[in-house]
């Protein structure tokens, strides 16, 4: 296969970024995800509807995941987060071996994105001043939702 990665990764974290603001303005955690072919190709984008689903398991991940329909393996894809992915999300990307993994932000929450690295993934952290500001502010005005969607 070469070296067919052509996505790049700051552009394919626009996709997931615009879904972190949607999930806000929302009312909801402002996590966005995207699911890309290699070729970047967009194939599903999503973002942590728990609030506006009532549903504890619509994490952005699994909603862009979700959105992007069943194909036969998933390891020539790239899932894009605005945050590193908390253990759910990460089982996930590892249970389908999704194959590469961009990172909007890591600071404010660091989840599995190592654990997948060590297991093959290849993990792009971008450090993305905006990301990091959503998650910053959205923790201060609502502490509580927060901890309650990191599980604590």
């Amino acid at each position: 296969m070469g070296n067919s990665t052509r996505y790049d990764p700051r552009t394919v974290l626009e996709t997931a970024l615009e879904q972190a603001v949607a999930g806000r303005d929302e009312g909801g955690v402002p996590i966005g995800a995207a699911l890309f072919t290699l070729e970047g190709e967009l194939l599903g984008a999503g973002r942590n509807r728990r609030v506006q689903q009532q549903d504890p398991s619509v994490h952005a991940e699994t909603d862009a995941f979700r959105a992007a329909g069943r194909r036969r393996h998933y390891r020539d894809t790239v899932m894009v987060t605005t945050l590193s992915p908390c253990w759910y999300c990460s089982g996930l990307a590892r249970q389908f071996r999704i194959g590469h993994l961009v990172i909007g932000e890591s600071t404010t929450f660091t989840g599995g994105h190592d654990w997948l690295a060590e297991h093959g993934t290849v993990v792009t952290v971008l450090d993305d001043a905006r990301c990091r500001d959503l998650m910053t502010e959205f923790i201060a005005r609502s502490p509580e939702l927060w901890l309650e969607d990191i599980g604590e």
